[in-house]
């Protein structure tokens, strides 16, 4: 089994000697090109992306700095319609979004997930089509959901019995038919970290199969004029790496339109199996086919519906992570290099957990170079650290890096696109990174880097 299946966010103990990684990388200038953005290269020692020197990235829009590939990120949009073309493919905003993400999306014909009155906010502030748009969450509030009715989304995934009925109240007083699905917990423990498994029963997400809530909640939409049930959703979890939990999901939830049918006489048209597809951060990580999944997922959900002698639904699907999160890096700054007793090198950077709380909030691990220049130094076993107030503010727990590293070199990690900028914060009052796109050797702002200012903004 690799440890793309099975992610190390179950280490939170200090790693021991005989724990540390065992070999160093054959080559510490080398780019996997399963890890890092489809347009980067080294040219003269340095790592180029999207046709642009990281050096002149850095001094022109400061560090940290999220580096966005833009043609990477596109062409995965492109991956993804090829792969489902007979359904549906809707990006999960969760991951990364601002506007000209949004944008991106929209021009290569996505659809668009949102969970909150900010992210449908972005999308619409780009005049995204709103019936391309599903609006989720578990606690979606009364402003947030007349807000999706009153703006025409083509979904809206009910969460709970409380929504449904809001639901209810909203559609008749705006005098509209809402499109609804039902999230449906169907108790699958997908081989995931603990805080990003979402269909196993005891969590916050969805309607219980098995306690009977999900089929309830489809007699309460039924039982709605001004609601309409088109269909059952789904979300195993994120960075899975094979179908095997898919395949639970869509005979269980198979099941529960074969209920449907006989009890009610209703034949649901949608299908949506969520996203959590997963991303190589690591070398030896499995690098998932998105062809192959949807090869895989069309097959399940046919074999799935043909035992259960239902017509065949359309099939929709949520990626995120694995559109997004390669095609983004991170650039730092070293600051200090501190040898500890001989242990390991610590390496600071100047940013950290207020950019990347992955690693402190659930193990995640990364793969990173340096960046401003190649070297043939020795390995040096280093650890990659924030410049936080907190001993667990780690970007890479441990990795190795040049002996010859100094302050003032550039360090790039890999992987960065996908829930870095995401949850980002301002922890010890440091301002959120800028985020650059890159293409064709040029580059421009798309978010911009917090100031001062930004920080005092609201502050009595």
């Amino acid at each position: 089994m690799s440890r793309f299946a099975h992610p190390a966010g179950d280490r939170h103990a200090e790693v021991l000697p005989e724990e540390r990684p065992p070999h160093a990388p054959a080559d510490l200038n080398a780019l996997n090109p399963a890890l890092w953005p489809r347009t980067s290269e080294r040219i003269d020692g340095t790592i180029t992306i999207g046709g642009v020197d990281v050096r002149d990235l850095a001094a022109k829009y400061g560090s940290p700095l999220l580096v966005m590939d833009e043609e990477d990120f596109r062409s995965r949009c492109r991956d993804y319609r090829a792969s489902f073309h007979d359904g549906d493919v809707h990006y999960a905003g969760k991951a990364f979004l601002c506007r000209e993400v949004a944008r991106w999306i929209m021009q290569e014909g996505l659809g668009l997930d949102v969970c909150s009155a900010g992210e449908l906010a972005v999308a619409l502030s780009v005049g995204f089509p709103p019936e391309r748009i599903t609006m989720h969450g578990n606690n979606k509030s009364a402003a947030e959901l007349e807000r999706a009715v009153v703006t025409g989304v083509g979904h809206i995934v009910a969460d709970s019995f409380e929504e449904i009925a809001r639901l209810g109240y909203l559609a008749d007083k705006h005098g509209v038919r809402p499109k609804v699905m039902i999230r449906v917990t169907v108790g699958v423990e997908a081989h995931t970290h603990e805080f990003i498994a979402t269909a196993h029963d005891d969590q916050k997400f969805g309607l219980s199969l098995n306690s009977g809530a999900a089929a309830e909640a489809v007699r309460r939409v039924l039982a709605l004029p001004s609601l309409e049930l088109v269909g059952l959703h789904s979300h195993i979890g994120s960075q899975i790496s094979d179908t095997a939990g898919f395949e639970v999901a869509a005979r269980r939830l198979a099941g529960l339109l074969a209920q449907i049918k006989d009890e009610h006489g209703v034949v649901l048209p949608e299908l949506d199996l969520g996203g959590g597809y997963g991303i190589p951060y690591l070398d030896g990580d499995d690098a998932p086919d998105i062809k192959l999944i949807a090869e895989s997922l069309r097959e399940i959900v046919a074999n799935v519906c043909a035992s259960a002698r239902l017509p065949l639904p359309r099939l929709t699907v949520e990626p995120g992570r694995s559109i997004t999160g390669l095609a983004g890096i991170t650039l730092y700054e070293v600051g200090t290099v501190k040898d500890v007793e001989g242990l390991r090198t610590y390496v600071s950077v100047d940013g950290g957990m207020s950019d990347n709380i992955r690693t402190a909030l659930y193990g995640a691990e990364y793969t990173a170079r340096l960046a401003s220049r190649s070297s043939e130094a020795a390995p040096m076993l280093s650890r990659l650290v924030g410049k936080h107030c907190e001993s667990g503010d780690m970007v890479i727990r441990d990795l190795y890096l040049p002996a010859d590293l100094a302050p003032g070199d550039l360090i790039a990690v890999a992987g960065t696109g996908a829930y870095c900028r995401s949850l980002a914060n301002n922890y010890n009052y440091l301002p959120k990174p800028a985020v650059v796109a890159v293409s064709g050797g040029q580059a421009r702002v798309i978010v911009q880097r917090e100031t001062e200012e930004d920080l005092l903004r609201g502050q009595l």
